[in-house]
């Protein structure tokens, strides 16, 4: 049996992403006002006093796994800071100028009136892995312990299943499952709380939530997959501070999606396209349909003479306030995209997640000051929540994505009634997430000839503007060891290459944005058998969502591997 370090600390987050950095300097500023106002007898209670803060990063740096679009609503980032930009932080630039645009296959017309949820106005474009950087670099300054490389590999619990603290991932170990020279056991964090902000999907809150039971009273998780290029063009191709989100091209009647182009400084743009991970047609590549959105005139000119710089995917929640679990248990917080607070309306979820993290440091206070740290006390953070204007943005658009489970049309009805009565007219409107998205991918022989393997027979990598996958993983900056276990666990590869093959073509060669998934022939056994190349993964943990089988698993791998997000 392996001997492991015991480190106790205080509070653990798991994830330094904008939730978790938020919520960690929060606490500490927070710690010293609560603590001065019980010294002057203007609080009841006990003081906090000076707590033990960590924060684990898989990444090799604070920000390396970063990636949004990104438009940030400084609402959050006041509260915290409100001498953000005096103190530095990285905005690339204010947003002057907002455009929404439906695109048909040639021609973009772009609405007479934004709507209102696309207005950016007076926002910042910047870049989330600076931004994390940066807020990573304020909490060490404050006194807060992160440590880089150090992947949460799972959850401690105590003999009644309370939370206890996190176990990292160990180092040294060969594809085989084999110690090498440079072996070194994981760590056992101890904490009186653990706070998870992994993102979307992420490995630590699925565990949790399958054990505890998190997901009993909410609809199902939605997911989309977001993939992003940066470019460097021609001055006046498309102008600083100007967004544009688009609705259309490529994307069929039956399938969520849109793009969008931010103008940044220094003739840069941030392109990207959505792509819901509940589609119908197992067909459908979400990295080819950004492909193919780039194919289309009006972004084609924009792109013309310029230079793709960096490529990055992740994958977000989309389902909204219904699909949230339940945020709190013995021990244990979840924030940001891992509790779902995202606005698919808006597409931001920046703002939010940061939020979040700021109502879990309060509750983790009143938690310290009662030295009680089981749900009677940590369930007012759902309560916090509920009460804050979080809520008050969530709420109204509650079913935004579940309109877009009866196609384009009746959506664009739905959410326009939903946007002017704050969620109180439902029309043709579905009332639930019923079902997973994958659940929603159709058999080959069930689509009555709507599946469609031609849809980008037309689509030319040229390596100029129009990539593949492993010319655009290299831009990701990805990196593995590669004498490492597997970190995406296929559960059944016999699977892979009898039934999944016959009912949809195996469609993880195509919803991965990575190349991650190749079906190879084997002559000996006369069949293609699934190969995985997990060293191109860019962990936006699409597989682990989009598998019709349920049959991937992706954990964290060996600390310090994956993309290099740095500047997107």
């Amino acid at each position: 049996m392996i001997e492991r370090e015991q480190i106790e600390m205080d509070v653990v987050f798991v994830g330094a992403g904008p939730a978790n950095l938020a919520a960690a300097l929060h606490l500490k500023k927070s710690i010293a006002e609560h603590d001065e106002l019980v010294e002057r007898g203007a609080l009841v209670g006990k003081k906090v006093g000076d707590i033990e803060i960590g924060i684990v990063e898989k990444g090799p740096y604070v920000g390396a796994h970063i990636l949004s679009g990104a438009v940030m609503d400084p609402i959050a980032i006041r509260e915290l800071m409100p001498d953000f930009l005096e103190q530095g932080c990285p905005v690339d630039t204010v947003v002057t100028e907002d455009a929404a645009w439906y695109m048909t296959d040639k021609k973009a017309v772009e609405a007479p009136i934004t709507p209102p949820p696309l207005k950016n106005k007076g926002k910042y474009i910047i870049s989330l892995s600076k931004m994390c950087e940066w807020l990573g670099e304020k909490c060490e300054e404050a006194g807060i312990n992160i440590f880089p490389e150090f992947p949460a590999a799972e959850v401690l619990y105590d003999d009644n299943d309370r939370v206890v603290g996190i176990r990292t991932g160990d180092k040294g170990i060969d594809k085989d499952g084999k110690p090498k020279g440079n072996f070194e056991p994981g760590v056992d964090l101890l904490a009186k709380v653990t706070v998870l902000g992994e993102g979307s999907r992420g490995s630590l809150a699925k565990q949790l939530t399958a054990r505890l039971g998190l997901k009993q009273d909410s609809e199902e998780q939605v997911y989309s997959l977001g993939v992003k290029e940066l470019w460097e063009i021609p001055a006046g191709n498309f102008a600083e501070g100007r967004v544009v989100h688009t609705l259309g091209f490529p994307s069929d009647t039956d399938t969520y999606g849109g793009g969008w182009i931010y103008g940044m400084k220094n003739n840069v743009i941030s392109i990207g396209y959505v792509t819901g991970l509940d589609y119908k047609d197992p067909m459908i590549d979400p990295h080819a349909e950004f492909q193919k959105f780039k194919t289309h005139p009006k972004i084609a000119e924009i792109l013309k003479g310029g230079k793709m710089l960096k490529y990055g995917a992740k994958s977000i929640n989309t389902g909204g306030y219904y699909t949230m679990p339940k945020l709190y248990a013995d021990g244990v917080l979840i924030v940001g995209d891992s509790g779902s607070f995202l606005n698919g309306q808006r597409i931001k979820g920046i703002h939010t997640a940061m939020k979040s993290g700021m109502l879990a440091a309060e509750t983790i206070i009143s938690a310290f000051a009662h030295e009680d740290f089981s749900t009677k006390t940590l369930k007012s953070y759902e309560a916090k929540v509920n009460q804050s204007w979080i809520y008050d943005e969530l709420h109204p658009v509650r079913n935004f994505h579940a309109a877009f489970q009866k196609g384009r049309w009746s959506a664009l009805i739905n959410t326009g009634l939903q946007f002017a009565t704050g969620g109180l007219a439902w029309g043709v409107m579905p009332k639930e997430h019923g079902i997973p998205g994958y659940e929603r991918m159709q058999h080959l022989n069930d689509r009555n000839g709507n599946s469609d393997p031609t849809r980008y027979a037309d689509l030319k990598f040229d390596k100029e503007s129009i990539f593949d996958k492993i010319t655009d993983v290299y831009h990701a900056g990805v990196a593995h060891d590669e004498d490492q276990p597997s970190h995406l666990h296929v559960l059944d590869t016999e699977i892979c290459a009898t039934r999944c093959a016959e009912e949809y073509a195996n469609p993880c060669q195509r919803f991965c944005p990575a190349a991650v998934y190749e079906m190879e022939f084997n002559e000996k056994r006369n069949r293609k058998e699934l190969k995985v190349n997990f060293s191109n993964c860019v962990h936006c943990k699409t597989c682990d969502i989009a598998d019709p089988y349920q049959i991937i698993n992706w954990v964290t791998p060996e600390g310090g591997g994956g993309p290099d997000y740095k500047g997107m």
